[in-house]
C-alpha cells in the first residue's frame, strides 16, 4: 500500500470509529429523546402524511439512525443520488387532480334550470317506460333516492350534474330532445333524405327505452313550448356546441349526446335563461359527459397560460376543440393527463354493461 492509499484508509477508519463512537455516546439520551417523539407525534396528527413521516424519521432511535448512516454511505455512493422519477410523478398526479377538480368539480354543479315534473310526463307520454327504465339503474346500483325523485317527483328543483349522476342525466335530458316538439327535429339535418329517415340515428333507434317505437315519440310531444325568440337562440347554440364522440354539432343530434344537449338548451330556453347561461351550462355538462376530453383540452389551455375559469365555451365548444376532429387535433399536442378517476356519461347507448363503480364510464351509443 503506498502512502496515498494508507493515507485514506486511515481516514476512512477514523471517520468510521468516529461514527461509532456518535452512537454509543447517544444511547444514554434515547429515553429522553422517545419522551420528545410522543409529543412530536402528538403535535403533527392534523399534518401532511409526508410531512408526519418526515418527522418521524427524524425522530427515530439515533443510535439505529447513526448505525444506517455508516452503512448507508457506502450504498448512496455506489448507487448514485436517488431517483427524483417518482416524486416528479406524484407532483404531475397531484396537478392532474387540481386540473380535474376545476373542470369536474367533485361536489358538483348545480345548473340553472329546473327539471320539475318532466320525469312524470315522460313516463306519461310514452317516452320513458318506467319499469325498463328503473330495472337498467337497478342493475347497474344506481336507482338512488335523488335519481327517482327526478324521475316520480314533482316538484324538482335546479338540477345538480355530479360524476356519478352525469349518465343517469343523460338519458332523461335524451328522453326529452327526442320527443318534445321542435323544428330542428322536423326540419333539420335529421330529416335530410340523403340519411334515409330520421330514424336510423344512435339517437332515435338507440332509445330503446320507449314504450312502443323511438319514433313514436319523435318531436311528438308539447311539454313546453318556445317563443320564436327562444326557439331562433337554441337554433344559434345548437350549432355552436359540439361532441368529441363524433364531428356534427348539436343542431344534427345524430347521437345520444346531441339529442341530450338539445333537450337542455330547450329546457332551458324556455324557462328564461341567457345565451350567455347556455353556452355556460353546456360546457359544464358536456365536461361531465365526457371528463377525459374535458381535462385534456384544460390541459392544453393551462399550457397556453389560460386558467380553466377563464376559458371562452363558445371557443372551447366549438368544432375546434369539442368535435371528434377537432379533439383529436388538440389531444395530439398534449400529453395525456392520467384517465379521470370521475365517471361519465360519455357512453353512446342506453342498455350497455351496467356500470358497477363511479369511475366506470358508459361506452357504445345507447342507453
Amino acid at each position: 500500500m503506498n502512502h496515498k492509499e494508507h493515507k485514506h484508509h486511515s481516514h476512512d477508519t477514523e471517520d468510521r470509529e468516529h461514527k461509532e463512537k456518535l452512537c454509543h455516546d447517544c444511547i444514554d439520551n434515547e429515553a429522553q429523546n422517545e419522551n420528545d417523539i410522543v409529543k412530536t407525534d402528538n403535535e403533527t396528527d392534523s399534518d401532511l402524511v409526508s410531512k408526519s413521516e418526515t418527522k418521524q424519521n427524524i425522530f427515530l432511535p439515533i443510535s439505529i439512525l447513526m448505525a444506517a448512516i455508516i452503512v448507508g454511505g457506502s450504498l448512496i455512493y455506489i448507487n448514485g443520488p436517488a431517483d427524483k422519477s417518482d416524486s416528479s410523478s406524484i407532483g404531475s398526479k397531484l396537478e392532474v387532480s387540481e386540473l380535474e377538480e376545476k373542470v369536474l368539480p367533485s361536489k358538483g354543479v348545480t345548473l340553472d334550470v329546473k327539471w320539475g315534473d318532466l320525469g312524470i310526463k315522460l313516463v306519461e307520454a310514452g317516452v320513458i317506460d318506467e319499469v325498463k327504465f328503473k330495472a337498467i339503474y337497478e342493475q347497474r346500483g344506481q336507482l338512488t333516492e335523488d335519481n327517482l325523485k327526478l324521475l316520480e317527483g314533482i316538484n324538482n328543483g335546479k338540477i345538480k350534474i355530479t360524476s356519478e349522476n352525469s349518465g343517469y342525466l343523460l338519458n332523461l335530458f335524451w328522453a326529452l330532445g327526442l320527443a318534445n316538439k321542435n323544428e330542428i327535429l322536423e326540419k333539420g339535418e335529421m330529416m335530410d333524405p340523403k340519411y334515409g329517415g330520421a330514424g336510423n340515428f344512435a339517437s332515435t333507434g338507440g332509445w330503446t327505452l320507449a314504450k312502443g317505437s323511438p319514433m313514436d315519440h319523435y318531436s311528438m310531444h308539447n311539454f313546453f313550448n318556445l317563443t320564436s325568440e327562444q326557439q331562433a337562440m337554441v337554433d344559434k347554440v345548437s350549432r355552436g356546441i359540439y361532441r368529441p364522440c363524433c364531428g356534427n354539432s348539436v343542431h344534427f343530434p345524430d347521437c345520444n349526446h346531441g339529442m341530450a344537449m338539445l333537450g337542455l338548451l330547450e329546457l332551458m330556453a324556455s324557462q328564461g335563461a341567457s345565451e350567455q347561461d347556455m353556452w355556460n351550462t353546456a360546457l359544464t355538462v358536456n365536461s361531465y359527459w365526457f371528463p377525459d376530453t374535458y381535462i385534456t383540452i384544460a390541459t392544453y389551455m393551462q399550457s397556453k397560460g389560460i386558467d380553466w375559469k377563464d376559458v371562452n365555451p363558445i371557443e372551447v365548444l366549438g368544432v375546434n376543440y369539442s368535435s371528434g376532429q377537432g379533439f383529436a387535433n388538440i389531444s395530439a399536442q398534449v400529453t395525456q393527463p392520467a384517465q379521470s378517476q370521475q365517471g361519465g356519461g360519455s357512453g353512446c347507448d342506453v342498455g350497455g354493461a351496467p356500470a358497477p363503480q363511479a369511475q366506470s364510464q358508459q361506452v357504445g351509443c345507447g342507453v
